[in-house]
């Protein structure tokens, strides 16, 4: 028999890693093969497929099957059979939908029937017939529901023929335009596929245009997965079409700052600057004990010292036994800027805890240390060379840690080059200046074009990014830019009052590129003509936020000077600098809070729509953040082909008229989104009257979102959203 031609009319896409069980997975799997298999394993010419988007391999043993999975490799006993045949690679949740172009025969491996979930009865129906004189063999893996068997069909010309999940088509000639490469990059949660080189060496050394974010533009993939964390509306990624207005919102102070503030001698660190803040530092939420930690600097460039909080509000100082009689941390090391992390995952109980430290000073190593406890620290490792206010995330998406390094270069001042890393202590050695080394820290943020003020004449100089800092939020990285507007030191010396820097928000989804929408100061400086503690030199905790009482609050360090403490005349610039200047006096720590995933808000002053692109999921419930208490709130699913799903239409969408951060919306027919698992559907929202402020399917009724809680808080046992 000759092989069929099929036309692959659904680009198959994936679902995002660890969403899916390996059993279900097994279970479930299954393969179009177009080749003459059989028997005697005739062999035939290649068939010609239309098809976009998805990756051409050939199967030998040891082969990945899923995009993926990269666990899930052809067994020899597999490869004996379908050695040398092209194959288009899929995801493990890919889904395929097909039209038959010439007479021909099908094939298809699928799981054998012993499988409470065999998809038997789906290929009967379909005229599918076991293959004889071939038993069921070991597809990949080691358990017995990895087992698959081989089934065929004769097709004719203009059948079509539409399967669900783990699909892979083989046996075609790969020699057709429009067919991709196989992909070489990592493929991310969300759909975004990373280019090979990475992290990316094209930052330009010269000017001062604004980034670009590649996700947003030619590399937004054609459906985006939404199995991890609440979608937010903070760039366009989701968004298809809408006449909503898009609305930016800022943390409100809290009214009783400063929470933290020198209290005893070692904050004061008299002669030096008094400062009781996290720099940097960390502040996470103890589950167990439920309390919220708090890791932060007393005195300038001095220790580090460690608090506890049930409220967030008011901290105590324990007694750590450390250095006895005090909540000090590491006694012997100095501090300039550092960063806290917790690493639940991690395999060694001793390295649950990550902290790096700038001691301070420029172009000399950093330390990274590991703890059991976040008290007692170990395993000192020296870092590559680096600049001061360098510090340190976590990326749980991509399982990296990150690295923020000071480094500007033409044109930027004060900037950011990366580097990351899998292994904390192995893998924090990189490389300043050798651009053509493979371990070189690249260019990666800074101030852009757009980053002015004019209303400001002491301070009007040339923006540049002081600092960074970013934790996993849902489904989104969040960052802290900390904008320095100026003067320059000289200058603050003169004065005694702190520096203005004050923190944007700015959002990601692959970690490196980051869009900044609104360059408004998230949390700003108070000024020098207000008598606020927090007049100057504002900067983010490393892990920028925490959840407490369905809102974010955000934990801040900013100084308020001293006007009488300054340079003295004739001594030089080094005299009073930094230590005993009041420029980096009297620093406390502050907090502000905003409505939970109100970074960005879809607002409809009378009647609007919002469409999504095309989503893919595994949940069944579907879950919206708004505020529309004197409106009300409709959903529509749209199939592939852009057309309302009968039953899921907007007429028949149960309105929800309330303030809520997390309500489930439903249709009259009372079902799930259960039937759409794995296929592309777009959402439209119909807003009357209020903002919508995120959404998202859940697998569960309770509305766990399965995205990440930044600092995480009292409601959650753990950094994801379970």
């Amino acid at each position: 028999m000759k092989n069929s031609i099929v036309r692959f009319l659904l680009p198959s896409v994936t679902l995002p890693v660890g969403m899916i069980s390996a059993k279900t997975i097994a279970m479930k799997h299954l393969f179009l093969v177009m080749s003459a298999w059989g028997a005697a394993m005739a062999v035939a010419a290649p068939a010609k497929l239309d098809a976009t988007g998805v990756e051409v391999k050939t199967f030998k043993a040891g082969e990945t099957v899923f995009t993926d999975r990269p666990q899930f490799k052809l067994t020899e006993a597999a490869a004996k059979h379908v050695a040398g045949k092209t194959f288009f690679r899929t995801g493990i949740g890919g889904g395929l939908k097909l039209k038959v172009r010439t007479d021909g025969e099908l094939y298809a491996l699928a799981a054998e029937p012993k499988s409470p979930v065999t998809r038997r009865a789906e290929l009967e129906a379909a005229g599918f017939m076991r293959v004889p004189g071939i038993a069921p063999f070991q597809v990949f893996g080691t358990n017995a529901c990895d087992v698959g068997e081989l089934w065929r069909k004769d097709v004719k010309k203009g059948e079509t023929f539409r399967f669900g999940k783990w699909v892979i088509v083989a046996g075609f000639d790969p020699e057709r335009q429009g067919m991709k490469p196989p992909r070489e990059g990592e493929l991310l949660y969300n759909g975004i596929e990373l280019p090979k080189a990475w992290p990316p060496r094209d930052v330009p050394a010269n000017g001062r245009s604004e980034l670009v974010v590649p996700y947003l533009g030619e590399g937004r993939p054609n459906v985006a997965f939404i199995d991890v964390g609440r979608q937010l509306f903070v760039d366009d990624f989701l968004v298809e079409k809408t006449d909503l207005t898009r609305v930016y919102n800022h943390p409100v102070k809290y009214e009783g700052n400063p929470v933290l503030k020198p209290e005893n001698d070692y904050e004061r660190n008299r002669p030096q600057n008094a400062i009781a803040l996290p720099k940097g530092g960390g502040l996470w939420w103890d589950s167990e004990r439920k309390v919220f930690r708090l890791w932060y600097e007393a005195g300038w460039c001095y220790r580090i010292c460690y608090a506890e909080s049930k409220d967030g509000i008011h901290w105590e100082r324990p007694d750590l036994g450390v250095v006895p009689g005090t909540n000090r941390l590491l006694p012997d090391q100095k501090v300039d800027s550092w960063s806290v992390f917790p690493d639940p995952e991690a395999a060694d109980p001793s390295q649950r805890w990550k902290l790096f430290v700038m001691p301070g000073g420029n172009n000399v190593p950093g330390y990274c240390f590991t703890s059991a406890d976040g008290i007692h620290w170990t395993n000192k490792t020296a870092t590559g060379d680096i600049g001061d206010r360098t510090t340190m995330f976590y990326n749980p998406f991509r399982r990296k840690w990150i690295y923020s390094l000071r480094g500007g270069w033409k044109d930027s001042g004060r900037a950011r080059r990366y580097w990351e890393g899998s292994d904390f202590l192995t893998d924090c050695k990189w490389e300043w200046k050798d651009e053509q080394s493979p371990k070189w820290a690249v260019r990666w943020l800074r101030a852009d074009e757009h980053d002015v003020q004019t209303d400001r004449p002491l301070e009007n100089k040339k923006a540049q990014l002081y600092c960074f800092d970013a934790v996993a939020y849902e489904s989104i990285m969040l960052g802290g830019f900390e904008i320095h507007w100026g003067p320059e030191n000289n200058v603050c010396e003169e004065h005694g009052m702190p520096k203005i820097t004050e923190i944007q928000f700015a959002y990601s989804r692959d970690g490196f590129h980051w869009s900044r929408p609104d360059r408004r100061a998230a949390i700003r400086a108070e000024r020098w003509k207000s008598e606020q503690w927090d007049r100057g030199y504002v900067q983010p905790l490393s892990n920028i936020c925490v959840i407490r009482d369905e809102k974010l609050w955000f934990y801040y360090g900013a100084f308020g000077g001293d006007p009488t403490r300054l340079r003295r005349s004739g001594t030089g610039p080094g005299t009073g600098n930094g230590s005993m200047n009041g420029m980096y006096d009297n620093g406390a720590m502050g907090c502000a809070s905003l409505r939970r995933d109100g970074f960005v808000g879809m607002k409809a002053t009378t009647k609007g729509e919002l469409l999504t692109r095309p989503v893919r999921f595994s949940g069944e419930h579907l879950f919206v953040n708004v505020d529309a208490p004197a409106g009300a709130l409709r959903a529509e699913v749209l199939d592939e082909d852009g057309e309302p799903v009968p039953g899921f239409s907007v007429a028949e969408s149960v309105p929800v008229s309330v303030d809520s951060t997390k309500v489930r919306l439903s249709w009259k027919n009372g079902a799930t989104l259960a039937a759409f698992r794995g296929r592309d559907v777009r959402f439209r929202f119909t807003l009357e009257n209020g903002t919508l402020y995120s959404f998202w399917v859940s697998r569960r009724a309770n509305g766990a979102s399965n995205g990440y809680v930044a600092g995480g808080g009292p409601d959650y046992d753990g950094l994801v959203d379970r």
